[in-house]
């Protein structure tokens, strides 16, 4: 059975973790899996937005403990984080495509703050959040000290991940650490729809918007307003602005390519 599944429809790429047997915790296979279909997804120009998702009870149990105590199949924590986790957070980020987070189960350990890193995120009411490090005598990885306080605040991120409370869907929207939480019985309908309303928008402007998002994080006001200025000449020149501008000139929908 493949760790991962890729299901590509409507310019929408399905990417599902696939080890439900272990609540899709990571290995090192199915780390380096996920790398190479992301990296495919970038590169296909059929894909227009992208959905990461789990699949069975669980998102993702961040990685797989039998793997590093078991001496003959241990990475080692340095390479588990510089080849398995830290580039798929980088690839997660640097695409210039949406990518929807459809938590479907219990996101904890690095598998939480994977889906942190996602553009949109969205989960069901019976999904949960877990900062789950510190209960094991470990710190917070694969981007959680970045995007956490970022998200939710320093106090509040801060006491999370030492105390490793487990956070609702309902009380992750409210605090801003999702975008939205989806009743389970439309969880599926909505998480598409979302996804095919992107596909279907000028998705180059949506890579260019990530792409001020990401720089915001650390440029100054004045490099950020540069930055916009840049960016913005470019969205200028692409097929989907001259198409949007004609669209809404001619009262008629859109038709935008992503270019």
């Amino acid at each position: 059975m493949n760790s991962i599944q890729l299901k590509i429809e409507n310019k929408i790429a399905t990417i599902t973790l696939n080890r439900p047997e272990v609540f899709n915790s990571f290995n090192r296979d199915m780390a380096l899996s996920l790398q190479s279909i992301l990296d495919d997804c970038e590169n296909n120009s059929e894909v227009r937005a992208i959905i990461l998702t789990g699949n069975g009870k669980a998102f993702c149990a961040g990685q797989d403990l039998k793997e590093v105590t078991d001496p003959e199949l241990n990475p080692g924590f340095k390479k588990i984080l510089e080849e398995h986790y830290n580039p798929i957070i980088t690839r997660i980020r640097s695409i210039k495509k949406p990518i929807i987070g459809a938590i479907n189960g219990v996101a904890a350990g690095a598998g939480a703050n994977i889906a942190l890193a996602c553009d949109i995120v969205v989960a069901h009411e019976k999904v949960s959040f877990i900062q789950a490090f510190s209960l094991i005598g470990l710190v917070p990885d694969s981007a959680g000290t970045y995007f956490l306080p970022r998200l939710i605040g320093f106090q509040k991120a801060q006491a999370l991940a030492m105390l490793g409370d487990k956070i609702s869907a309902e009380e992750a929207e409210r605090m801003g650490m999702i975008y939205k939480m989806i009743p389970l019985d439309s969880f599926e309908e909505e998480t598409n729809k979302l996804a095919l309303k992107l596909a279907n928008m000028p998705t180059k402007a949506l890579g260019l918007i990530k792409e001020l998002f990401n720089k915001s994080m650390t440029n100054t006001l004045e490099q950020q307003l540069a930055l916009e200025s840049k960016i913005q000449i470019e969205a200028a020149q692409s097929e989907d602005y001259k198409e949007g501008v004609a669209a809404f000139i001619e009262k008629r929908k859109p038709n935008f390519k992503g270019k």
